[in-house]
């Protein structure tokens, strides 16, 4: 089927946003580079002779007056939230397929405005007297058609897309994606296409669904879909609804958890009568609370699957008291209290400038500090949606079985408290228990160690599925049953050959295959003058189909992790 289409665009949005973001003169030729290629182009750097995919060495030969921005997905899709604000403006719900490019149903807008003409003119100028931003509008039957319209401004006529398609390109294909994944396997099929001698949307929407399923799959179906003026499925309209806050003071101060936690039901109450009195619900809860002193304490939780028994006061109370006894009983408020420390010391060693030198601290003067008390409490509900909205899919949605675990893991969680029921997820490291970090179930938050950095030195995957808590001691012997070494340059004494493990070695695993090994040093900057310590990764297959993670410190080997 096809759906009446309009598309609003931005040109070269990531270039726009950039140029915005760092304050970039607008007569400047600028391009937007991921580190390794181009990814987009202004106007004017295009009329230059720069293009995508040109390395940076290439963009600046031929323009020396380019200004190459750095790739910045989240400024992109911050920055284009006014654009979608504004095109809501004249259209009462818009879906965003990516950074730059809006779609919504044509029909009933059409209708209301009188025109698809005027539509189009009313969301130029909404978007450009909210934002300054030019932006072009097309409307056509299917996704595919409405984007190319949009590019040069056109209405396409009902019934005649896929004629306005057939002269186009394949390559077109790709400006109908919304992610930078699905934009190269598009990029993909449309080079295989090329070889077939398929240039053109037209002969490609020509041959049959059948054959084109066969022959190229999934993706080929869904190119040769919009190839042919359809669509898979109509725009989902976005209805904007605002984040609820409610926040109370806390006067006098309150610096124990009941205290605060009675405040935050107030709040709780308050906020789900808000929601229920709106029709709607949130995926996510942000507690904030202010300190005395000023300090903000941030924390977002994941409410349960944005139905209404997440959104029950007393499941909202229990976030906020499990968070409110990690502040006040652990370390969040540790940077509160050397902040203090630091002020006081601060003070006395002015005072000491012009009196004698005497010891100013008196026995546990470290733990005299006065408590620290919260002064504000807020909720904000994040994620705001029609109740209703999120459909269960027929595959692949929440089972019986999941929100039973989630109901047990929240039942758990009221007993033993936020901290008590922790989950694994990835973090940055070069060692397997670094990249481990754990959080309280539920909790939204980042993990200390960005994964997405370098990382020199960072084992290759496959990533162990499971690294043990306590080492194991095994003895590594090579096929001549001497002990396997390595030296300070990595090197084995001999090719591992056997794995002894078990109480006092009992237990012998013949080595199938190895890889490694791998060097990293500890911390090497932490002890100047002394020979940083060496430890060696060695990734071990057995004959019985088990693999392993060896590591060798010191002429002593032991397993860290196991593979599936």
């Amino acid at each position: 089927m096809s759906t009446r289409t309009t598309v609003v665009w931005v040109p070269d949005w990531p270039v726009v946003a950039a140029m915005v973001a760092d304050e970039v003169p607008v007569d400047a030729p600028a391009a937007v580079h991921d580190g390794r290629r181009v990814t987009a182009v202004s106007a004017l750097a295009r009329a230059d002779g720069v293009r995508r995919g040109m390395r940076r060495r290439q963009a600046q030969g031929v323009c020396p007056e380019l200004v190459l921005l750095p790739a910045d997905d989240a400024r992109d899709v911050r920055l284009f939230e006014p654009v979608a604000a504004a095109t809501e403006t004249v259209v009462a719900g818009v879906e965003v397929a990516r950074p730059g490019l809006l779609l919504l149903p044509a029909g009933g807008a059409a209708r209301y405005h009188g025109s698809e003409e005027a539509l189009a003119e009313r969301i130029v100028d909404a978007v450009a007297r909210a934002t300054g931003h030019e932006c072009g509008v097309g409307t056509a039957d299917g996704l595919l058609a409405a984007v190319l319209a949009a590019r040069t401004g056109a209405v396409v006529e009902p019934g005649v897309s896929a004629v306005f398609l057939a002269p186009h390109g394949v390559t077109e294909l790709v400006h109908a994606t919304s992610t930078p994944e699905q934009a190269a396997e598009v990029a993909g099929l449309v080079d295989l296409l090329h070889r077939l001698g398929l240039r053109t949307l037209g002969a490609f929407a020509a041959l049959p669904g059948a054959d084109v399923h066969a022959r190229f799959g999934r993706l080929g179906t869904w190119a040769r879909t919009l190839a042919s003026g359809l669509d898979e499925r109509p725009p989902a309209r976005r209805r904007p609804e605002a984040d609820l806050e409610v926040s109370t003071e806390l006067d006098p101060p309150v610096e124990r958890v009941d205290t605060a936690t009675f405040a935050g039901r107030r709040l709780a109450e308050h906020l789900h009568a808000d929601l229920v009195a709106r029709s709607v619900t949130c995926g996510r809860l942000q507690i904030t609370a202010r300190t005395d002193d000023g300090t903000e304490l941030v924390r977002t939780w994941r409410t349960d699957l944005g139905g209404w028994g997440a959104l029950a006061a007393a499941r909202i109370t229990d976030r906020i008291r499990w968070q409110l006894d990690g502040w006040l009983t652990a370390s969040a408020v540790a940077t509160v209290r050397d902040r203090r420390r630091e002020a006081r010391d601060r003070d006395r060693g002015a005072w000491s400038v012009a009196q004698p030198p005497v010891d100013v601290r008196a026995p546990g003067d470290e733990d005299d500090l006065a408590p620290v008390a919260l002064v504000r409490l807020t909720l904000t509900a994040l994620d705001v949606a029609p109740a209703g909205a999120e459909a269960t899919q027929l595959w692949g949605g929440p089972s019986g079985g999941d929100l039973r675990a989630h109901r047990a893991l929240e039942r758990a969680q009221s007993i033993v408290g936020g901290p008590g029921v922790l989950t694994a997820t990835l973090q940055g490291g070069r060692d397997v228990r670094d990249q481990v970090h754990v959080r309280p179930w539920g909790e939204q938050s980042d993990p200390p160690r960005p994964a997405d950095r370098p990382w020199p030195g960072r084992l290759p995957d496959p990533a162990p599925a499971t690294v043990l808590v306590d080492p194991v001691h095994v003895e590594v012997r090579d096929v001549h049953g001497a002990p396997v070494r390595v030296d300070r340059r990595g090197r084995l004494s001999g090719p591992p050959g056997s794995v002894l493990t078990g109480a006092g070695s009992d237990r012998v695993r013949v080595v199938a295959g190895w890889a490694g090994p791998w060097l990293l040093s500890d911390r090497w900057w932490t002890h100047p003058g002394v020979a940083p310590q060496v430890r060696a990764h060695l990734q071990v297959a057995f004959d019985d189909g088990g693999a392993v993670l060896l590591t060798h410190t010191g002429g002593t080997w032991t397993c860290e992790a196991d593979y599936d």
